[in-house]
């Protein structure tokens, strides 16, 4: 598996990974209104485009297959984090994780809004739950989690 910055071409088979992920994946913990708002049939490319290249953003891939993608703010807030719904469990969000994670300053506050489907994931890499939240996508209530990471500065002697 290859950890790469991600081009505009990546654009059309992220999306798709986004949308396929919820559905098949994020399904588990959330209703199938939920998902369908979450990830819908129709989602706005030029948006994602523009978010996706100003971020720090990175993409994996295995032979020529994108199987994850996440980016990350430069201000900390780490937006996305998604991986194929055939290659979970085996490394791929933890190598995109240590990639937007290292992208930041020491000592730099990351926060994420981990959906129940990902929150274990982010507890076992040491965020924290800062508050349980209720957030509204096209009429639906989803539930998810802002945690925080707090990155340790560099000490100096």
């Amino acid at each position: 598996m290859n950890v790469r910055r991600y081009h505009t071409d990546d654009l059309e088979e992220i999306i798709k990974l986004f949308h396929d992920t919820v559905h098949n994946v994020n399904i588990q913990d959330y209703s199938q209104d939920q998902v369908d708002a979450w990830a819908p049939d129709s989602i706005d490319m030029a948006g994602w485009d523009k978010s996706l290249s100003r971020h720090h953003t990175f993409v994996a891939v295995e032979g020529s297959i994108i199987v994850g993608f996440g980016d990350i703010d430069p201000s900390g807030y780490l937006d996305r984090l998604y991986v194929h719904h055939n290659y979970q469990r085996q490394g791929v969000a933890s190598a995109i994780c240590d990639r937007l994670e290292s992208a930041m300053e020491p000592g730099m506050t990351i926060i994420t809004h981990a959906s129940i489907t990902a929150k274990p994931f982010f507890e076992n890499r040491g965020y924290t739950v800062i508050r349980k939240q209720l957030v509204e996508r096209k009429g639906v209530l989803l539930e998810n989690y802002v945690m925080e990471l707090l990155r340790p500065g560099i000490e100096c002697l």
